[in-house]
């Protein structure tokens, strides 16, 4: 449809931030069976331990897909600046991949930082989305 056209790039962006989650939730159950984890228990807290971290992966992520996926049909309905809101979502997603690795690599300082640029993405996408 020619009103999805301009917003190509933020929805392919929604796919592939759902394929990465896909890809959290395996890595995670990975993790577990290898760590023979007893299934319905709490991961122990131990940033030490990749099952965690894989856990924390997700679970971080969780966090914000769903302002993301609001966001993204707030400005495509509101025909907003599909420019501004495909660097945005791209801002999102990219720093969202950087987040996942850097965790899983347990490099703080660096997951600390990718972390809020995700939040820069989605405030983006909602200021572009009000103008």
């Amino acid at each position: 449809m020619e009103l999805f056209d301009p917003y190509k790039i933020t929805i392919l962006v929604s796919g592939l931030t759902g394929l990465m989650m896909l890809i959290q939730i395996l890595v995670a159950d990975v993790a577990a069976i290898k760590g023979q984890h007893t299934p319905g228990y709490p991961v122990k807290p131990d940033h030490n331990s990749f099952l965690f971290r894989a856990a924390r992966v997700h679970a971080n992520t969780n966090e914000t897909i769903a302002i993301f996926i609001l966001f993204v049909l707030f400005g495509v309905m509101s025909a907003s600046n599909a420019f501004y809101l495909n660097v945005f979502s791209v801002i999102y997603f990219v720093s969202r991949i950087a987040h996942m690795f850097f965790y899983y690599g347990n490099f703080k300082s660096a997951r600390s930082i990718s972390f809020p640029l995700s939040l820069v993405g989605l405030i983006g996408m909602f200021i572009t989305s009000l103008m």
